[in-house]
């Protein structure tokens, strides 16, 4: 029975480049297709070295008139008068890897998905990347600025069309608690937007998932004026050959072999069925769920070892899901759901927008304006951002849940780091294999109490005297 099942994972293996051990990986859900009406955003934010993550509440700040906002490369652009309050998890030191929820309710997430676009020297020598370009402060000003998803879309097309994007290419994730948009960058001043159908379920790995596109239905599509015309230009593009714009076969770097395996798996999680395009053959936009989708079932997806390629591997530093329900205030309404640790061997805990601070084990502490800092963020004194065991929350039932994920991928620690490391939150996904298949190696202070299974229930652990 497993030997169709082993063969296709043999043809993936051969047929699709080897990837990273890092990939982040997003499942975005129309609010019909959720259980309770929300919209859900699971993700699984993936990188490679050794990272410490941020938690904090930002509250809204207000701003002289004339005051402006300078941009990692040096461009600027005006200062609202005043900007929205937002949850922040930053990942000091990388440029696309922060998540954010603001007070209204809208999520912003990424995966990086390249382009076919040439390399930023050139790009900056057309003048297609102008002042340096947007990259890093493109989703902190989307949560800063934007009350709705569709604001926050085209919002990030006027920054990107007045900058040009400074990175290969990049797919976001922008929800509110009505409706969701998968937003493309490439690198350069062109972009393209998706509205996720409400009844549907989008699996978004590290590829281009957004395909035909009709520019004429602002509804449920928008881009760059001339994301056509400059297609056109440089020969990617030919109408008069009959077949309709496709974004992704026109801009994407991977533009032929078999589907992303990932994607596929996803699809078939949620859908309970395996998905048989062939090699070539162009996926849908997103699927129907075979049940209605709750925040369970998005965190089982990002735990999923089960496919070709792992959705959860040791180098997630964190996984979320965004819970955004409409029916009630947004302070409490929306939900960010996360866990800095692999999920497969973590739980999740809710924060809501409404909070007036996160504790201070959650973040190193600075002042606001300080962390906000690009040169915090880059380029931090030495030590800001070394562990300490200090800033776990709390311990229950045995386990520690921290606020800070430190994981052991990539040769080039943390400045000031020493050669010692350890995952401050969970038990290792190592650990937690050992213990399942009965090695009964230690995972905690206690052998009492409860440990999550990678379906997200609990059972609870078997008493007994730890080990030393």
């Amino acid at each position: 029975m497993r030997r169709p099942y082993l063969a296709l994972t043999l043809l993936l293996a051969l047929c699709w480049p080897a990837p990273r051990a890092w990939a982040c990986y997003a499942v975005i859900v129309g609010r019909e297709a959720s259980a309770d009406g929300s919209v859900l955003v699971a993700h699984n934010e993936q990188n490679g070295g050794r990272r410490i993550l941020n938690f904090r509440r930002i509250p809204r700040r207000r701003f002289a008139e004339g005051a402006t906002v300078r941009l990692r490369r040096g461009g600027t652009l005006a200062q609202v008068p005043e900007t929205w309050a937002f949850l922040w998890s930053e990942n000091p030191g990388l440029s696309f890897s922060d998540g954010y929820l603001n007070e209204w309710g809208v999520a912003i997430v990424s995966d990086g998905c390249r382009t076919r676009e040439d390399g930023y020297e050139a790009l900056v020598a057309r003048d297609e990347i102008r002042q340096g370009g947007i990259g890093y402060l493109l989703r902190r000003l989307v949560a800063e600025r934007a009350r709705s998803a569709r604001e926050g879309v085209k919002l990030a097309g006027e920054l990107v069309e007045r900058f040009g994007y400074s990175a290969s290419g990049r797919s976001y994730a922008i929800a509110d608690p009505t409706e969701a948009w998968v937003f493309a960058a490439v690198q350069g001043r062109r972009w393209a937007a998706r509205r996720v159908p409400d009844d549907c379920v989008v699996v978004l790995p590290n590829v281009h998932i957004i395909g035909q596109m009709d520019l004429a239905d602002t509804d449920n599509f928008l881009g760059s004026p001339d994301l056509v015309e400059y297609a056109v230009k440089r020969g990617w593009y030919d109408p008069r050959d009959g077949q309709p714009f496709n974004f992704r076969r026109v801009y994407s770097k991977v533009r032929g072999g078999p589907p992303d395996p990932r994607r596929l798996r996803g699809r078939e999680l949620v859908t309970g069925q395996r998905d048989t395009a062939s090699h070539g053959e162009e996926l849908s936009f997103g699927v129907r769920p075979a049940e209605k989708m709750t925040v369970a079932a998005a965190i089982a997806i990002l735990r999923d070892k089960g496919g070709p390629v792992p959705l959860s591997t040791p180098s997630t530093q964190e996984a979320a899901v965004f819970q955004l329900r409409a029916d009630l205030p947004r302070e409490i309404g929306c939900i960010y759901w996360r866990t800095t640790a692999e999920p497969v061997a973590s739980v999740l805990t809710p924060w809501y927008p409404g909070i007036t601070e996160t504790p201070p084990a959650y973040f190193r502490d600075a002042p606001v304006e300080t962390q906000l800092s690009l040169a915090h963020h880059f380029r931090p004194p030495r030590g800001t951002f070394d562990e300490d065991p200090k800033l776990a929350c709390g311990r229950s039932r045995g386990f520690r849940i921290g606020s800070t994920a430190i994981t052991k991928h990539g040769s080039r620690p943390w400045p000031g780091r020493g050669r010692r490391w350890r995952t401050a939150c969970l038990p290792s996904s190592r650990r937690w294999r050992r213990r399942r298949s009965g090695c009964g190696r230690r995972t905690g202070r206690r052998r009492g109490g409860f440990l999550p299974n990678v379906v997200g229930k609990w059972r609870p652990r078997r008493a007994g005297k730890p080990r030393s």
